[in-house]
């Protein structure tokens, strides 16, 4: 069985009064591809949160799902916060 790689990620970053979802390479934000967008007044609580985390993890599944046929996995479906470094607004 051949080793998984990371060829991108789904990056999250408060950006303003909005939440963004973006499709990065891994380790940089150079070149991200925006997915979409949230007012944070909609997105205060975990559970819309989620909501919208899933849509765009959902919107990314099936891109990466039509140019590959193969659907990408989601180690840590609840992600994992982003470098210092990477992030907008309040972490």
């Amino acid at each position: 069985m051949a080793d998984k790689v990371q060829t991108g990620r789904l990056a999250f970053r408060e950006e303003g009064t909005l939440w963004v979802a973006y499709y990065a390479l891994p380790g940089t934000m150079k070149g991200a591809v925006f997915l979409g967008s949230i007012q944070m007044a909609f997105v205060q609580d975990w559970t819309a949160k989620e909501m919208f985390m899933s849509l765009m993890r959902d919107a990314v599944t099936a891109i990466i799902r039509e140019q590959t046929g193969t659907a990408p996995e989601w180690p840590e479906p609840q992600g994992r916060p982003a470098p210092e470094h990477e992030r907008g607004g309040r972490a």
